[in-house]
């Protein structure tokens, strides 16, 4: 599978050589066509010799697609949308540093054209960072009317999602998220979608959007079946945070909990602008549950919620058990003290325990960052690759080619050492939640629960 392009570049080629894409032989004579030195060559063809057992974060993908580092085609446009500052500021620029690797990693081309990507933020400062619906409707208006962009990379909250697809629908751009998992953007979940969902949000009728992670439908319920069969909890009070994603993923917690036998005290949205929820939380102790779940983003007063609950009701006694949105260190640092104990679930596995590609992946960001990278700065990294190789299986500045080469990804090899494809509704086949648990202010990975 080697690259056709005759506008080489270092990264590329050195991209190419990992994958096995080029001979070391092949290596050394289009490194040198372009200026590299052969002390150069030598030390990156005898750094591969050593690693070339070692699993590489450039491993992942679909097998049988040629990368092509060409860029005589001109410009492709790619660009993200999710909040980057406030509480998210790691949680989003993570993502962003993923996705620049990515693109770095294959040489900054695809498909006979040079890569050029923008990270956008649909989210405000004043408000903790969290998404806006005029700024997220603004950043994928700005996507569409770009004559150069066939990508648009977004959101991270499923509310922003519902926001920009029917922009990018109508226009015909596809858009792939990294992190969203309300199900009512692809498909019908009794009892928790809503009412015309998904079909509102695709008014051309043809499907433009995917993501790479599970959806709430597996959250939710394998939460609930660890609280219930494994933690023996049998009072469980539920608290959201009034968006879909919140609300969605706290009503699936609600059924199943309820189907397995469990009792659910109560079932409220709380106000994330209120300064306190001292008198919220003595309520919900009067109940006496043995669990609470909060289906929550960190911008929208998660962790003070948390400090509060913690004021009436300690962890001996009640279990705190929240979904992915509160997968992130804002959330524990913001807690503080209060965290320790609680329980995030998250469909996946944190970075620092990736084996294999992903550990590969995990080891360059974090040289990269300082810190161990944000979780969902994987399946950025991810999608960043899905992109690249429907980019370069399209072999064209054509929103309706790529579109149709993103959706119809297939036997995608993971950071995580599986395999997916998405299916025709635009979602991932795999089905992955892992359990964390907060301990010494940091989020630890205990095992897999679905």
């Amino acid at each position: 599978m080697m690259s056709n392009g005759q506008h080489d570049s270092i990264p590329g080629l050195i991209a190419s050589l990992k994958r096995g894409n080029l001979t070391r032989r092949d290596f050394a004579k289009r490194a040198a066509a372009i200026g590299l030195s052969a002390t150069l060559v030598n030390q990156v063809i005898g750094t591969q010799a050593q690693a070339q057992d070692a699993p590489s974060r450039t491993d992942i993908g679909a097998e049988g697609i040629e990368h092509n580092t060409d860029t005589s085609g001109g410009t492709i446009k790619i660009y993200s949308s999710w909040p980057l500052s406030g509480a998210t500021e790691q949680l989003g620029g993570d993502a962003v540093e993923a996705v620049k690797m990515a693109f770095a990693d294959f040489g900054n081309a695809a498909g006979g054209f040079a890569i050029e990507y923008e990270a956008l933020d649909d989210g405000i400062l004043a408000n903790n960072g969290a998404w806006d619906a005029g700024v997220e409707t603004d950043n994928a208006n700005r996507a569409i009317n770009d004559p150069d962009c066939m990508v648009y990379m977004a959101t991270y909250n499923s509310g922003a999602a519902q926001i920009s697809i029917p922009i990018t629908n109508q226009a015909g751009l596809v858009q792939i998220s990294h992190a969203n998992t309300y199900p009512g953007l692809t498909k019908v979940t009794e009892g928790i979608t809503l009412e015309g969902e998904p079909e509102i949000f695709y008014p051309t009728g043809t499907r433009n959007y995917c993501r790479v992670i599970s959806t709430d439908d597996l959250q939710g319920g394998a939460a609930a079946r660890w609280a219930y069969n494994d933690q023996g909890r049998r009072k469980a009070y539920i608290l959201h945070d009034n968006q879909p994603y919140g609300r969605g993923v706290a009503l699936v917690f609600q059924m199943v909990f309820e189907e397995l036998g469990g009792e659910v005290l109560g079932f409220e949205g709380f106000d994330p602008n209120a300064p306190d929820y001292q008198s919220l939380m003595a309520s919900i102790a009067d109940a006496g549950p043995d669990i609470v779940y909060l289906g929550a983003i960190v911008n929208l007063n998660a962790s003070k919620l948390l400090v509060d609950l913690r004021d009436f009701m300690p962890a001996d006694d009640v279990i705190f058990l929240g979904p992915d949105g509160l997968f992130n260190q804002a959330f524990v640092d913001g807690a503080g003290e209060a965290a320790e104990g609680s329980y995030i679930t998250f469909g996946g596995i944190p970075a620092n325990f990736l084996e294999g590609a992903g550990a590969d992946y995990a080891e360059a960001m974090e040289a990269v960052l300082g810190h161990i990278p944000d979780a969902y700065a994987m399946y950025a990294y991810e999608a960043a690759v899905v992109v690249i190789q429907a980019i370069d299986k399209a072999a064209a500045k054509d929103r309706a080619a790529i579109l149709e080469a993103l959706m119809g990804t297939t036997d995608f090899h993971s950071l995580l050492g599986h395999t997916w494809s998405f299916n025709a509704e635009g979602d991932s086949t795999v089905q992955m939640m892992g359990l964390n648990q907060v301990q010494d202010g940091q989020i630890v990975y205990l095992q897999l629960i679905a």
